[in-house]
């Protein structure tokens, strides 16, 4: 669980590096909040590309490569400031400590959200930071430039965004019981909820991804022609086909129930019987 109040992008790297599925995921895509020079640059070394949103695009200031250089037609998206120019000699005298912290974090000898916490501490006498934050620049130019509001640009990014949103959205309609909320105090009990829901959410959506693949096949049968263009706007993600209540049967109401039978609730061998069934 993260705690409230702490930026997410200090946890992004230790997420991916605590991976034990098949999958290895080489990009991750944050809010805004994954935004951090630091961060940047540890993603870097680890060979992750990191895409953040960029919610007040209005205001970033890329770096220069140099304070003499000036580009042509995207010249005011550079910060004038001379000493915001990236300092490649910093990180060519710290490239060993810089690969020896990268080595240490993917070993799991140094915890990187202990790592991050301490290089956010924005210490102008900690060179390591520095170093860090001179990468992070550096590498940042072609994750911003790839946010651009442009639609070539951007779909890479907003779309993989939006089905993370489309996601956390589905599960929050899911999620109905006391309105979503976790209600409990105990850091173990809220584990556990987002676990089962998230649980819950999984096993909906490959029951509705299952009907809507036999659905496919059989307007194919039909003679229906698919495109891929057309598949690639569906999503799994459906709420008209979930009955989040349950469905109630009341054409039944008027059967009595069967009789109490008090053997299935005493003995251990009985109550173990009633739970298989």
């Amino acid at each position: 669980m993260v705690p409230c109040g702490v930026w997410e992008a200090v946890y992004l790297i230790d997420s991916l590096l605590q991976n034990q599925s098949t999958a290895r995921p080489e990009q991750v895509h944050a809010d805004t909040q994954g935004q951090s020079f630091p961060v940047f640059g540890l993603a870097h070394l680890l060979g992750i590309d990191l895409l953040p949103r960029i919610r007040n695009f209005q205001d970033l200031a890329l770096h220069r490569p140099d304070p003499k250089v000036r580009y042509r037609h995207i010249d005011p998206l550079f910060s004038t400031d001379s000493r915001t120019a990236i300092d490649w000699a910093l990180i060519r005298r710290h490239w060993p400590d810089l690969m020896q912290v990268a080595l240490s974090v993917k070993q799991g000898t140094v915890c990187s959200v202990t790592l991050l916490r301490r290089l956010n501490n924005r210490s102008r006498k900690n060179q390591i930071y520095q170093a860090f934050r001179e990468i992070g620049r550096a590498y940042a130019q072609p994750c911003y430039c790839a946010t651009f509001p442009i639609p070539r640009c951007a779909s890479r990014s907003s779309g993989r965004r939006t089905k993370a949103e489309a996601y956390n959205g589905f599960t929050k309609w899911l999620h109905f019981g006391n309105a979503g909320w976790l209600t409990s105090r105990d850091p173990e009990l809220q584990d556990k909820a987002v676990k089962f829901l998230d649980l819950a959410a999984a096993s909906v959506i490959f029951s509705t991804t299952i009907d809507m693949t036999r659905t496919l096949r059989q307007m194919a049968r039909e003679g229906w022609t698919l495109n891929a263009s057309d598949l690639a706007v569906l999503s799994p993600y459906r709420r008209e086909n979930v009955l989040r209540f349950g469905d109630y049967i009341t054409d039944q109401l008027h059967l009595p129930p069967p009789a109490y039978n008090p053997t299935l609730h005493t003995g251990g061998s009985a109550r173990r019987i009633t739970h298989s069934s």
